[in-house]
């Protein structure tokens, strides 16, 4: 008995540190956890564009797809009427061919049309314009000489024989040959990442002011392309595509090139044109009926293409762009207020 009180001093001293221990922890514990005001804003990240039109990603989207930029050449003349396709486009290409007609090479990226043709043959020229977003091109073909260089700058083509690849009955040849490049992005080799972007992309706001010009007539010889600005747009006023399905551009780009010798003749025995597309020359951007005068430049076939004026880059409007590649020298560009 006489223990008792011993051990009872023993037991209140062991509680005392074990409740001194718990204090400490709850004085630990009941630290007040740092502010949200206290916290650095978390920067928010740019919106995802798409790399031929530099217009925002829908939520949900990504611009990373599945398939390559795929690049369709369109036959330019009254024979190719239909043209089926542009109104899906993203961008357009006009380039020069031999007798002084054109071809179309439409970029499809962000959405395929069902069908897209007539398809036509590929020219050396396509290098420099598929090149900068490593597009692959859907073809009729070329002669051996172009396909060998369009090969060996690392491009892959598809042409007749190929999956996608069809004749239409309706038509009659050449220009029956069509493309449902959806089947086409189904075989296409691709790494599933964005491509660059094809111009330095901005708003209206970005260009100096430049004159007004509400009509254009692009020339190549004996084919002239015309656009007439109308409710905020360019459209092709004398150009073959089916009704509902033609291209209207946000700005029309024109810029005027070197032409050299592919080397060859085609067929009819007529000289093949080469559109030179690297080096530098001047250029005309035609936006909100508008038209800015500037320097093109473009540092290999590879590069990305740049724009200039006044000493500084200037961008091209985010939207669709028709490209006119206009022969220096031979051709000629007009426009009127």
């Amino acid at each position: 008995m006489r223990r008792a009180p011993a051990l009872t001093a023993s037991l209140l001293t062991a509680a005392l540190l074990l409740a001194g221990c718990g204090g400490g922890e709850e004085s630990t514990s009941s630290t007040p956890a740092e502010s949200p005001a206290s916290q650095a804003p978390a920067e928010q990240a740019e919106p995802e564009t798409w790399p031929l039109t530099g217009l925002p990603v829908a939520d949900g989207d990504s611009a990373a797809t599945k398939h390559p930029v795929l690049v369709t050449k369109i036959d330019n003349t009254a024979s190719a009427a239909p043209q089926l396709g542009l109104g899906k486009a993203d961008m357009v290409v006009e380039e020069l061919v031999e007798g002084g007609t054109t071809r179309l090479a439409a970029f499809f990226y962000s959405q395929l049309p069902d069908v897209a043709g007539p398809v036509r043959s590929m020219r050396a020229s396509d290098i420099g314009i598929v090149t900068p977003v490593k597009a692959q091109v859907i073809t009729s073909g070329a002669a051996p000489v172009t396909k060998n260089r369009i090969s060996g700058a690392g491009i892959t083509f598809y042409e007749e024989g190929a999956k996608g690849l069809f004749r239409e009955s309706s038509r009659y040849a050449p220009y029956n040959l069509m493309a449902r490049p959806g089947e086409v992005a189904g075989v296409a080799a691709g790494a599933k990442t964005r491509p660059a972007d094809y111009f330095t992309f901005g708003e209206r706001s970005d260009l100096p002011k430049g004159k007004k010009a509400t009509t254009l007539n692009a020339n190549f010889g004996r084919h002239t392309t015309s656009w007439q600005f109308d409710n905020g747009r360019y459209r092709n006023v004398n150009g073959y595509a089916g009704a509902g399905d033609e291209f209207v551009a946000d700005t029309v780009l024109v810029l005027r090139v070197r032409v050299g010798d592919a080397g060859y003749l085609d067929p009819a025995g007529s000289f093949v044109p080469e559109t030179i597309f690297e080096g530098s020359g001047p250029a005309q951007l035609f936006h909100r009926g508008r038209v800015v005068n500037a320097t093109w430049s473009k540092s290999g076939l590879k590069g990305q293409l740049k724009l200039e004026a006044g000493g500084e880059e200037i961008p091209v409007p985010r939207g669709r762009t028709w490209v006119e590649l206009v022969p220096q020298g031979t051709g000629a560009v007009t426009f009127s207020r």
